[in-house]
Parts: structure tokens; C-alpha cells; sequence
């Protein structure tokens, strides 16, 4: 077969990862420059830092005024542990899987809360579960978007107003970059190093009243450890929501932090960010439709997410390898891109079907989007003839 010329144009920002993602625009190490460093966390200088990295959190992605925000340890996996081990074990559960992190929640659960009244509602990677056979008199676990498969759920619509559980919901692939229904959700988790392009290690946890009620009429039968408690005395550690961390944050992250929030807020806020990041999904949808080698892993369009796009190399000659060498094919696809400089960090999650996965969230340009396209399309056809002449 005869291989595309290298395209003309590069990226100028060509970092695609999904997680740790990308910087905003512009970004520099000067944007660190009054990191409190050397600073007590408890400090006043400290504490105000902390305490604005939530009020700004509460603005941008429109949480009611009713609902705790706190920053707690070991990224957005701490903050949904905290909220399992915290919470669960008050009534039956049903947890919702369609991708490997949801599908870690559900080990969790069963294999090491050991929790005996668990409904498993399971769908393949591109894919969503019944929605519809979602129990709510019983609590519920699942990803607003699954980051590994590129499947989210199109809205809160499934849950219902008079909801006797409580919703858990991972959003960490969706905060600022899709709309959270909070009215529908008890608990809200993410970390920094996603939708915002933060440090990796600190993680958000947002608390409804329903939420906060629980946590202080029910005791879990399990001990907690310190990081994960929220109680102290019957009485909630309020502190942790204003700023007084568990343990020690690093005060560079939250700079950082601060740093993505306010350009955030100086695009218009949620609204903004949600435009970026469709308008970067759509660029890569567009290129799906018109070019037959290459497919959405998420089976209906309702369901695609904006931020970590999947995508399933659908050519028939190479659909037609084994599972292995259509990984191999993959992984080749994605050498290619990094070699010539233009995507880094682009392929397949591990445990998901082999592709691609480009992340679209709001700190990547459209332009850089637009740009990196066509160095899919040589990036394939050269993989292809390498392949080709490789069996011949």
C-alpha cells in the first residue's frame, strides 16, 4: 500500500495524555511563584490557600452552597475509598461497572469490604448497564465517565428525586468538563491531575446533606483509618472542609491547583470549559466519521465522552489479527506518534480493548487538535505497510 507523507503541520502543545493531563495554556513554572514553600499547611498563609482552592471549586463547578468540598489525600482513588469505607454497609448496594475503575470499586466492595448484599450491574467496555434496573432504595457506586473506556452517562436523568440510598459517583474524568447534576449525586470524588491539568496525590470529595446525615447516624462495622475519617467524636470534622487537610497537602500542588482554577475562571467558568472540551471531541469524532479504519469504543453517540476519547482500529485486515497482534498493531500506532513528537501518552489503557485514547478536556487547544488528526491517519498507513511487508 502507499504511505501518507508526514503532514505539514505539528501540535505545539503535544501532550494527549489522560492523566496526568495536560497543562493549561501557557502554563510555566512562574505560575508556582507564590506556592507557600517552607510553610506550615496550618499556617494562616496555608490554611487560606486551601480554603480558597474549595471556594473556587464551589464556583466553578456550581456546587450548592448546602453541600461540604474538602481535599483529601492520595487522589481521586483516596477520596472514593474514604467515601466506600465511610458510608457503605448501611443498606444493600448496587455497584455500576463499565470500565476498570468502576470494576476496582466492585473488587473493593466485595473482596475487601466484604459487603454481602451487593448487586453487580456490569457492561462491556463501550458500553453502559441497564440503567433502568438501578435499585435506589439501595446505594449506588458508579463513574459519571469511565475514563478507560470513554462512556459516560449523557446525564442525572436515571436517578430519582426521592432516592432512599445514596449515589456515589467517581467523576473524576468529568469534573470541569461535562455537567454534574449535583441534586442527583451524594457524593462527588476527582483529583487534580485530570479535567485541570493539577499535580497528582491530593483528591476532592463533595458531600450532600443526605451524605453528611449518614455519616453521622451510621458507624461501619470495620475500623477506619485515619485517613479515611470524616467523624470525630459524632461529630463531623467540619475543619477538613475549610481547609484543615487529614494530612500533610503539598502546598506546590495546590498552587498549581489554584493556578488552573483561576484560568478556569477567567475563560467564564464551567460553561467555558465545557465548550473547550466539546469542541476537542468533535474534532476527533469527525475525524472517526470519515475515515473507516478507526471507530468510537463507545457504542452510542449520546454516551462518548468529551474528555478521554477511546477509539478501536476497525480496518478489516487488522481487526482480523488475533488479539495480540492487534495490541502490538496498536502499540506501534502509538510509537509512531511519539517518535515524530506529535501525541504523547495516546494508547489504550492496559486493561481495555486495544486503540488509542486522546485526551479532550479544556486544556488542550482545538487548533493542537485539529493538527494532530492527520498524523493519525499517516501514523496508521505507515503502521499498516510495516505490518504488511512484515507478513509478506
Amino acid at each position: 500500500m502507499t504511505t501518507l507523507a508526514k503532514p505539514d503541520n505539528r501540535p505545539q502543545n503535544t501532550h494527549f495524555s489522560s492523566g496526568p493531563c495536560s497543562k493549561r495554556p501557557g502554563w510555566s513554572l512562574d505560575a508556582l511563584s507564590d506556592a507557600a514553600l517552607g510553610r506550615s499547611h496550618r499556617a494562616k498563609v496555608g490554611k487560606n490557600k486551601l480554603k480558597q482552592a474549595i471556594d473556587l471549586t464551589r464556583e466553578i463547578l456550581k456546587v450548592p452552597a448546602d453541600y461540604r468540598i474538602g481535599i483529601v489525600p492520595a487522589s481521586d482513588t483516596g477520596a472514593v475509598e474514604m467515601a466506600l469505607w465511610s458510608l457503605l454497609g448501611e443498606r444493600g448496594v448496587d455497584m455500576l461497572s463499565w470500565e476498570s475503575f468502576g470494576a476496582g470499586w466492585v473488587t473493593d466492595v466485595v473482596k475487601q469490604l466484604k459487603l454481602k448484599d451487593v448487586r453487580k450491574l456490569e457492561a462491556p467496555y463501550g458500553e453502559l448497564p441497564d440503567l433502568a434496573t438501578v435499585d435506589f432504595d439501595r446505594d449506588v457506586v458508579f463513574t459519571w465517565n469511565g475514563t478507560t473506556s470513554g462512556v459516560r452517562v449523557a446525564n442525572g436523568d436515571f436517578i430519582p428525586d426521592d432516592r432512599k440510598g445514596l449515589t456515589i459517583c467517581d467523576a473524576t474524568s468529568a469534573a470541569f468538563a461535562q455537567e454534574l447534576d449535583f441534586a442527583k449525586l451524594d457524593v462527588v470524588t476527582f483529583s487534580w491531575q485530570k479535567a485541570l491539568g493539577g499535580e497528582g496525590a491530593h483528591g476532592m470529595i463533595i458531600l450532600s446533606p443526605r451524605a453528611v446525615e449518614r455519616l453521622l447516624t451510621y458507624t461501619p462495622a470495620w475500623p477506619l483509618p485515619k485517613i479515611f475519617r470524616l467523624t470525630s467524636g459524632g461529630k463531623l470534622s467540619e475543619g477538613i472542609f475549610q481547609g484543615e487537610t487529614i494530612n500533610t497537602p503539598s502546598m506546590l500542588c495546590v498552587e498549581d491547583y489554584l493556578d488552573a482554577l483561576l484560568w478556569a475562571k477567567s475563560l467564564g467558568g464551567l460553561d467555558a470549559l465545557i465548550g473547550r472540551a466539546d469542541a476537542n471531541a468533535k474534532v476527533i469524532h469527525d475525524f472517526v466519521d470519515a475515515n473507516a479504519w478507526i471507530a468510537n469504543l463507545a457504542s452510542v453517540a449520546e454516551t462518548r465522552s468529551n474528555t478521554s476519547v477511546c477509539l478501536k482500529i476497525v480496518d478489516p485486515e487488522i481487526a482480523a489479527l488475533s488479539e495480540d497482534e492487534q495490541a502490538n498493531f496498536a502499540k506501534g500506532l502509538v510509537a509512531l506518534l511519539e517518535k515524530e513528537g506529535v501525541a504523547f501518552d495516546v494508547g489504550h489503557y492496559r486493561d481495555a480493548p486495544s486503540g488509542l485514547r486522546i485526551w479532550a478536556g479544556a486544556t488542550i487547544e482545538t487548533t493542537d487538535m485539529q493538527k494532530l488528526m492527520p498524523w493519525l491517519n499517516w501514523a496508521f498507513q505507515t503502521q499498516k505497510a510495516t505490518f504488511s511487508q512484515a507478513a509478506a
